[in-house]
């Protein structure tokens, strides 16, 4: 009989052991979805609000009739085009094919930056540039409201971005339909717009791009991509790291990971060859310690983990307790523009926060380089008189029209501002004129 109680006694005890972990793992379970479910929310509502101020400053720029107010206004649309881009790179979409809309972005995103970039009083917008961006300015219309009518049903109908996540992985969609063919319909809205209302001859840059065809290496599969994300990330415990594989039509197999443990980070990363593709840290910045020199050194040891060779720092910029560092491929001396590295530090304790190497690895191969028809002498004679040369190399840039051209690429100053101008080596054409801003810095020079 007393066997009989003690037995009794430790299952009962067993069973409330169990039964307390049980709870354990479902309260730990469920604090992990409701945070997913808010940070799902919140990336669309603030896409929605992104798409609303689009519109506006697209709209607001046709309006305008100065380059004194129109290239800052194009400044504000890229950089909404960016936000609104990181906004539809959270959400739980990666099984549903949404590349036109991103593609959407990214058009208006190029356009806008080489736009803000260029001189509007020597070269101003043609009537056929104005006619295109009034179609832009009707199509973010478009997607604004269908954006606005799918918030509005997701808040009456109180629907979780978590059951649309589990919906698409596995299959069953029909109940979530409301926002997964929202999504759709926008997508495929955007397709047929960009295939006939705006043309090609635009928006070259994308179309002429390698679409990362000259990667190399194995192809890895979802354990490889943990294990990677691991060490470069410095996760012991793996549990919270989430893993997606990217849908029928990506351009190349790409993963998504995603990590949420005090800090959100999100990567894209490529099949073949496990490249990182793009990577944000989303944390607190506090107070800054290091200088934006200090940043750089670090963001230059964290490059030499991917091998990339031939690498140049070419400036930098910061802003708000982080450094922001360009980086240029290098072939026989030639500075090449079109693949461009950015890492962002953290100056408060140098961490990583930001890398993104998608135009490198989109465009990165073997050129042959033309030699230069003008000598650096007779390309000097065409820059500005007033403007005092500090600094000049050779440079493959993509011109106007997205063509790659060689250049002498001048760094100077004139009236405490920097200017970074690009003369045609093999006519003499001022090809480009950018203008630094005064946190910008030369590293050849100041490093």
């Amino acid at each position: 009989m007393m066997i009989r109680s003690i037995i009794i006694g430790v299952l009962t005890i067993g069973i409330i052991g169990v039964g307390y972990w049980g709870y354990k793992e479902y309260e730990e379970k469920n604090a992990l979805l409701i945070h997913a479910e808010n940070s799902y929310q919140r990336s669309f509502h603030e896409l929605s609000y992104y798409m609303d101020l689009l519109h506006d400053k697209i709209g607001t720029s046709l309006a305008m009739n100065t380059s004194d107010r129109l290239s800052p206004q194009f400044v504000d649309i890229w950089r909404l085009t960016s936000q609104a881009s990181n906004n539809v790179g959270q959400l739980p979409l990666s099984l549903v094919p949404i590349h036109d809309t991103q593609e959407f972005l990214s058009k208006i995103g190029d356009f806008t930056y080489k736009t803000s970039i260029r001189n509007l009083d020597d070269d101003p917008l043609s009537e056929d540039e104005i006619e295109k961006l009034q179609h832009l300015y009707e199509q973010a219309a478009d997607v604004k409201d269908d954006l606005r009518e799918m918030q509005h049903t997701a808040l009456t109908n109180n629907l979780r971005w978590m059951d649309v996540e589990l919906a698409l992985a596995t299959g069953d969609d029909e109940k979530d339909d409301v926002i997964i063919d929202g999504f759709r319909t926008v997508d495929k809205n955007l397709g047929e717009f960009s295939e006939t209302d705006i043309g090609n001859d635009m928006f070259q840059e994308t179309s002429q791009k390698n679409q990362y065809k000259d990667i190399e290496g194995k192809r890895h599969n979802e354990e490889d991509i943990r294990t990677f994300s691991k060490k470069l990330f410095d996760i012991d415990d793996d549990k919270n790291i989430r893993i997606v594989k990217d849908g029928e039509g990506a351009d190349v197999p790409t993963y998504t990971v995603t990590y949420e443990d005090g800090k959100e980070v999100y990567m894209d990363i490529t099949e073949q060859g496990a490249r990182p593709i793009s990577i944000l840290v989303n944390r607190e910045i506090n107070e800054s310690k290091k200088s934006l020199n200090d940043g750089l050194l670090l963001a230059e040891d964290y490059l030499q983990q991917f091998e990339y060779d031939n690498i140049t720092a070419t400036q930098s910029q910061q802003y708000d307790g982080i450094g922001v560092y360009a980086f240029m491929y290098e072939q026989d001396g030639v500075r090449i523009y079109p693949d461009s590295i950015m890492v962002k530090v953290a100056l408060d304790n140098g961490d990583i926060i930001g890398f993104n190497a998608r135009e490198y690895l989109m465009n990165h191969h073997d050129r042959t380089i033309p030699d230069a028809e003008l000598t650096i002498e007779e390309a000097r004679e065409h820059v500005n008189s007033e403007v005092t040369i500090q600094e000049e190399n050779l440079a493959i840039i993509e011109n106007n029209i997205n063509e790659e051209v060689l250049t002498y690429e001048f760094l100077g100053t004139m009236e405490d501002e920097t200017y970074r101008i690009f003369i045609n080596a093999e006519n003499g054409i001022e090809e480009k004129v950018e203008k630094l801003t005064g946190t910008e810095t030369n590293f050849e020079v100041n490093a």
